[in-house]
């Protein structure tokens, strides 16, 4: 028993790491851990609640930039839904998309100049971020996050939704990737025949 909470306690501790750098998925992953590890025993009461809690919070910051994309896709020019899907990407450390983000609001506000000033300073928190990931991969110790790579690489043509395309790990290349594609709907119905 004393080893399955020491088990849990370490789970939950790496998990609270992992949160804090912004890495909300795998620190779900390590409190759904310690949750199992510890399930039903008594002596531990207090980290199951810490894990709930801290779950609460991972799907919080998480369901954030769903939610303010669900309201971008409706309405481009939303400044709230951009502002704050701004500040949960730099909760989870990605600078890049918050620059992007950033400088749309730059595009609908040219007299926003708090969003200026946050550019300059996340610009080159974007750029070490970018090298540190060149970096990892050149020497095979990291791994591409796809969906994120490709969400904001679509993001920067604009309207472009990515529900159209998808990526998968070749299992065979480390470090590969197969992109699917269907045509975007918006492309499709500007291609019909015209009756002449």
């Amino acid at each position: 028993m004393q080893k399955a909470l020491t088990e849990a306690n370490d789970a939950k501790t790496e998990g609270n790491k992992l949160f804090g750098s912004g890495q909300y998925e795998d620190a779900l992953l390590l409190y759904e851990l310690a949750l199992q590890v510890a399930a039903d025993m008594p002596a531990s009461i207090e980290i199951r609640s810490i894990c709930h809690a801290n779950r609460v919070a991972c799907f919080s910051n998480l369901e954030t930039i769903r939610e303010c994309t669900k309201d971008l896709e409706l309405n481009h020019a939303y400044m709230k839904a951009l502002t704050r899907r701004v500040e949960a990407h730099e909760k989870r450390k990605h600078f890049e998309e918050a620059v992007m983000d950033m400088k749309r609001t730059v595009e609908l506000d040219p007299s926003n100049n708090q969003s200026r000033r946050s550019i300059v300073c996340l610009e080159p928190l974007a750029a070490e971020n970018q090298e540190k990931m060149k970096e990892e991969m050149i020497s095979g110790t990291g791994s591409l996050h796809a969906g994120t790579i490709i969400t904001l690489r679509f993001r920067a043509w604009g309207e472009v939704g990515t529900s159209e395309y998808s990526a998968e790990s070749e299992p065979s290349v480390q470090g590969s990737y197969t992109i699917a594609t269907q045509k975007p709907k918006w492309i499709a119905a500007s291609e019909e025949p015209v009756d002449k």
